[in-house]
């Protein structure tokens, strides 16, 4: 076997996440808990997005942002009737909370970490709603961001209808491990493909999804990364959001993320990228994907404009609009 082809049970995997449906545990996603009457007021405070406008059991997603603008981490916040859920990844849990304390100062609000007491599956693809359906899980109408609580076997659930630009994805909730373990196994044994944290690392490059420490730093500013869904221009103040205006206001910034087709060498995070001899970017994530090369990364603006290959040691990288259009996977 060429050593840099994948083997073929992920192939089959991601095949299974975007053209029927996948299922895989959600080891590296962490919670915090804010609660208090002074939530909603402190965090439209920290956060980038319009917290203060959603409706109980709908969510958003965000950066929290250093005085600078610079992104100090990311998160979606699911607002509850009587708490606001902050969902973000395992290792930015603790960071995140120690720097958002920092600014509770006489406000009426409690962050706990609840990640121990969640245990989470995924699902992705075209039929995971019917998947859901059949093992006694609703999934029909709930729209994206939004959450639905439900009781299966006398266990308390969480339904989430996830972020997904392509197909459609899913995540429940369970406070109970057992009970997250038999809802995994019923949906394998509906049908769904049992999937390995690469064919669902694949799958998130696959949808153009940049990961905070990976795809997004702390030297990165938020119109840098595209994701125009974390950030509200309507809302009140929150830190950060001079840097933001401004940078509205000008009209652009100077480099963006956007996807690659690779030609050559699966290129490294980090790898530089040049035109005509003059740095222009980086790669931050790739990922060989059957006969297919793909990769996540920043490009300067101009260099994106002359519409052309950009280098780098081992070979060439076309930029693209993400997420990657399906005759590329």
């Amino acid at each position: 076997m060429d050593p840099v082809q994948k083997p073929e049970s992920l192939q089959k995997q991601l095949a299974a996440l975007t053209g029927s449906a996948g299922v895989y545990p959600l080891a590296g996603t962490g919670w915090l808990r804010a609660t208090g009457g002074d939530r909603l007021r402190w965090l439209a405070g920290m956060l980038t997005n319009g917290i203060q406008q959603q409706e109980p059991d709908t969510g958003s997603y965000n950066f929290i942002l250093s005085a600078q603008g610079r992104i100090q981490g990311d998160c979606y916040a699911f607002v509850r009737a009587d708490d606001v859920l902050l969902e973000t990844s395992a290792e930015q849990v603790q960071p995140l909370q120690t720097l958002l304390d920092r600014f509770i100062i006489m406000d009426d609000v409690e962050l706990a970490d609840i990640s121990a007491g969640w245990h989470g599956i995924g699902i992705a693809g075209p039929q995971s709603t019917a998947m859901l359906n059949a093992i006694g899980i609703p999934a029909d109408g709930l729209a994206p961001l939004t959450l639905r609580p439900l009781t299966r076997n006398g266990f308390e659930l969480t339904l989430i209808a996830a972020y997904s630009p392509t197909v459609p994805r899913f995540e429940v909730w369970c406070n109970d491990i057992t009970e997250a373990a038999t809802v995994r196994s019923a949906l394998i044994a509906a049908g769904a493909a049992d999937c390995d944290p690469e064919a669902v690392e694949a799958f998130r490059i696959l949808n153009g999804i940049p990961r905070y420490g990976t795809d997004i730093r702390d030297k990165d500013l938020p119109q840098e990364t595209s994701q125009t869904r974390a950030l509200s221009f309507s809302k009140g103040c929150y830190i950060g959001q001079e840097i933001v205006e401004r940078i509205r206001s000008r009209g652009a910034v100077h480099r963006t993320f956007t996807g690659f087709l690779i030609d050559g060498d699966l290129p490294a995070a980090g790898t530089p990228l040049e035109l005509d001899g003059k740095a222009v970017g980086e790669i931050t994530s790739a990922v060989d994907v059957s006969d297919r090369k793909l990769a996540l990364g920043y490009i300067r603006r101009e260099a994106l404009l002359q519409k052309k290959p950009v280098a780098y040691s081992g070979g060439s990288a076309m930029p693209v609009e993400l997420p990657f259009a399906p005759e590329t996977t």
